[in-house]
């Protein structure tokens, strides 16, 4: 039977216009942003492929939901409604909630890390890692060889290398290690998914030695849906079967709605032990705000409770990873150097095979992000050696890897025409990559640099 094609599960309501700056205005933004994409304003980008985080477009039911806020200071029943949509969907037993995913990370990294512990996990997120940090502990990197190789196929280049993992409890012992972390999907990675078969494995190895699994399980719908896909034996489950296995495997999840739940802000601290609820619910009044709004309005939690539902639809997954991959498809038509596979959430790009004459030093993924600006006005963002920030100990860069410019798609926003112009932008660009000079940094914040720093044209 000949392969038919898709359409979104959606029809246009509203729409917001765009403008479209001219080249001469955009390399004066970008001059003026100190050649970061993060201080660009938004009013000057026609596509934003910054962030997938808060940029969804919410469903008519959400904005119903919106006018359902009970904005009560205690007990809002919009929290009671959030609390038994994370329950039935998700299957953790408590819940504290957020105004976003990094609040949940403070709290959880605060609660299980003494100082001098080692927190091992599928590769590092910038804030993930940094709370872990600046909690005491140190974060080692047990994701499989071939998450750090753009060229490799594995399906799975989330999955944790079980004799890294297990190599590390020989050395500095499980009571060095609190938990592991896991991401789903793996964000510095490319948008790459975790196996059921890998995690069920780490299961299995935590509990023999009594270590905990904290989930980021900010995307984990979309990994839900390449299991489907990619992983014999589940083709014939739900998404929704799917989310609810892999959180059955966990202990505890920080949540960024912003991103699976479609949502414009929040997040949460879920978990299935008791004492870390009630230190979390204690901790959030100090942090967020009371236990039953921690952060956010009523309305807020109603729309995330709907968006919950929502992310978790068969074929919202389909329409919104086949979009992703619809871009990559192009790419790799046109010979463009991407990750591959393709992931859940972006296309990322190859800034190292991009600007073979640029060293990291010279920010290879930080200049190509600028020229993809200056060439059509699309925003994306680094994720390189910026992003990776400095080394604690020796105060030098953090050279990772992977030196890649993120692509990531807004859900529910673009129509496949704008992935079109993407991929026009990007095909241009690398075929006047020879010409490429390499950037310097002139101003670098303390923290979480890629959010601020500022550089200069070498």
């Amino acid at each position: 039977m000949k392969k038919r094609s898709w359409a979104e599960p959606y029809k246009i309501k509203m729409v917001e216009p765009l403008k479209m700056l001219s080249k001469q205005e955009r390399l004066k933004a970008i001059k003026d942003a100190g050649y970061n994409t993060f201080l660009l304003r938004s009013e000057d980008v026609y596509i934003d492929l910054l962030t997938d985080s808060g940029t969804s477009a919410m469903s008519d039911r959400q904005w119903a939901g919106m006018m359902l806020g009970d904005e009560a200071y205690a007990g809002s029943r919009n929290f009671y409604h959030l609390e038994e949509t994370v329950q039935n969907v998700y299957g953790y037993k408590h819940l504290v909630p957020t105004h976003q995913g990094r609040a949940a990370e403070h709290m959880i990294s605060k609660i299980l890390i003494k100082k001098g512990d080692f927190i091992p996990g599928n590769m590092y997120f910038t804030t993930t890692k940094l709370h872990q940090e600046m909690a005491g502990a140190k974060f080692v990197d047990v994701i499989v060889d071939e998450a750090h190789d753009p060229n490799s196929e594995y399906p799975f280049k989330g999955d944790i290398d079980l004799n890294k993992l297990q190599a590390l409890i020989d050395k500095v012992g499980a009571d060095k290690i609190p938990y592991v972390a896991m991401a789903t999907t793996v964000n510095m990675a490319g948008g790459q998914p975790i196996s059921l078969g890998n995690l069920k494995a780490v299961r299995e190895l935590t509990q023999k030695h009594g270590i905990d699994i904290v989930h980021d399980m900010t995307r984990v719908a979309e990994n839900a849906y390449m299991i489907q896909q990619k992983e014999a034996g589940y083709q014939d489950k739900t998404v929704a079967e799917i989310v609810k296995e892999i959180n059955l495997l966990t202990d505890h999840a920080t949540m960024s709605a912003k991103k699976d739940a479609l949502v414009n802000i929040g997040g949460f601290l879920a978990t299935n032990d008791p004492e870390v609820f009630q230190e979390a619910r204690n901790m959030v009044v100090v942090y967020e705000g009371l236990h039953t709004y921690g952060g956010l309005a009523g309305r807020d939690m109603e729309a995330m409770a709907i968006g919950i539902k929502e992310s978790v639809a068969d074929g919202h997954q389909r329409a919104r990873i086949g979009q992703v991959q619809y871009l990559g498809d192009l790419l790799l038509k046109a010979g463009v150097p991407i990750v591959k596979p393709v992931g859940t959430h972006g296309v990322f790009l190859d800034a190292k095979a991009f600007y073979p004459q640029l060293t990291q030093d010279e920010f290879p993924a930080q200049t190509l992000a600028a020229e993809l600006y200056v060439d059509s006005g699309v925003r994306a963002m680094e994720r390189g050696v910026v992003s990776a920030g400095r080394n604690a100990e020796t105060g030098k860069h953090n050279y990772p890897k992977l030196e890649l410019v993120r692509l990531t798609i807004p859900r529910r926003v673009y129509t496949q025409a704008h992935m079109d112009v993407v991929a026009e932008s990007v095909i241009e660009v690398y075929e006047k990559a020879k010409e490429a000079s390499g950037l310097k940094m002139v101003y670098e914040p303390k923290y979480l640099r890629f959010f601020q720093a500022r550089f200069e044209k070498l």
